[in-house]
């Protein structure tokens, strides 16, 4: 990977959100359909080269015991401002009813997280800053990437800052011009991993200096649109990347590659499980007995692999305005992120032997007589 990391930026606040690393695998894996209420709202990406903000953010601030610790100073107020959602949810920057409208939807200002209409906050990242920024060659032709957590048709309609536009102030459409049209690109792989991706080439204009770069994805099979804006200087550079952590893991962006690869394209729709090391798995089953206001579930997990399972997450998604909550449990830490609830082990039942299983349980207050579908992550 072609990655060049500035000194560590000074003056900024650091906030650890101390989360427990396989969490990262649950928001990362969790089956997209549960996301929404709408049938629809099924894809997610956001671009991976030239890297958009909230995927150099949220790699920026992933640290090795899977906390987020934001190293870059934009990066860090965004998390201080909106959370550490959006930062997980990186892929999630949408409208449900974007159906390609800009001028007169999307107002001045608003065009980085398309006026905020999707289910996370991602307003700060309109926000003009210090952001992570990728080093690129005028009129060089690179590979355009971009993630492609579910599959579906469309464009991508690619804006760049005109000349002489203000960087101290957030992009509006004046600010802005199109540049290329990228329609049903090509993926290089299955879709609902972080390292795979749609891709194309892109021939950059000729520019200088600090510009940034809008990207519109329009589906054409339904309305919901996708937002990203990626921070570029055209400096001679070969897809370098400045202001992130040093060292920072970037899957899918190893400073551009100008030939496409060499594995033939695919248009796989996601798994209903994570994808990874496959002698390294497990499932979940659960039982629930129900009385009025409440239920008692009890969970068994189950390793189904080959080789011992070190770690594992149950997470799931209880039905949206369900009223549902977990009151209390037992061989088990339970998290809870909006509706998505996720379950660690309690320490002593957290490793399992090949075909070995392990329990836990909890009770719940509403209405609830079956378990929603559930994923099990092996660490």
């Amino acid at each position: 990977m072609s990655t060049i990391a500035t000194s560590a930026l000074g003056g900024r606040r650091r906030r650890i959100a101390a989360v427990m690393s396989l969490v990262l695998a649950a928001v990362t894996a969790m089956t997209i359909t549960a996301l929404f209420s709408s049938d629809e709202a099924e894809a997610h990406g956001a671009t991976v080269f030239p890297g958009s903000r909230q995927y150099f953010c949220y790699f920026d601030a992933l640290t090795q015991n899977g906390a987020l610790d934001p190293y870059n100073e934009a990066c860090q107020a965004a998390f201080d401002e909106a959370g550490p959602t959006p930062f997980y949810n990186w892929f999630g920057n949408l409208d449900s009813n974007g159906a390609g409208k800009t001028v007169g939807y999307i107002p001045d200002g608003r065009l980085c997280d398309g006026n905020g209409k999707g289910p996370y906050n991602f307003e700060p990242f309109n926000d003009p800053g210090n952001w992570p920024r990728t080093h690129v060659t005028a009129g060089a032709t690179v590979e355009w990437r971009y993630n492609n957590w579910a599959h579906h048709p469309g464009k991508f309609d690619l804006y760049i800052t005109k000349n002489g536009w203000d960087p101290s102030q957030p992009i509006g459409w004046d600010d802005i011009e199109k540049f290329q049209t990228i329609s049903n690109p090509a993926s290089n792989g299955g879709a609902g991993t972080n390292e795979h991706y749609y891709y194309a080439n892109m021939t950059l204009p000729q520019k200088s200096g600090y510009h940034m770069i809008f990207t519109h994805w329009v589906r054409s099979d339904s309305t919901e649109n996708f937002y990203a804006c990626s921070d570029v200087v055209f400096d001679g550079g070969n897809g370098e990347v400045t202001g992130i952590r040093p060292g920072a893991q970037l899957p899918g962006n190893d400073g551009s590659v100008t030939n496409p690869p060499t594995d033939e394209p695919t248009t796989d729709e996601p798994t209903d499980g994570p994808t990874g090391n496959p002698t390294g798995a497990c499932s979940a089953t659960a039982t629930v007995t129900s009385w009025n206001g409440g239920a008692t579930v009890n969970i068994t997990v189950k390793n189904t692999g080959t080789d011992p399972v070190s770690d594992w997450m149950i997470h799931w998604m209880w039905p949206p305005n369900s009223g549902i909550t977990v009151r209390d449990s037992w061989s088990s830490t339970i998290s809870t992120m909006g509706d998505m609830q996720m379950a660690s082990p309690a320490g002593w039942n957290g490793t399992i032997s090949a075909n070995g299983s392990v329990s836990f349980g909890f009770n719940v207050t509403g209405t609830l007589t079956t378990m929603p579908a559930m994923d099990c992550i092996p660490g």
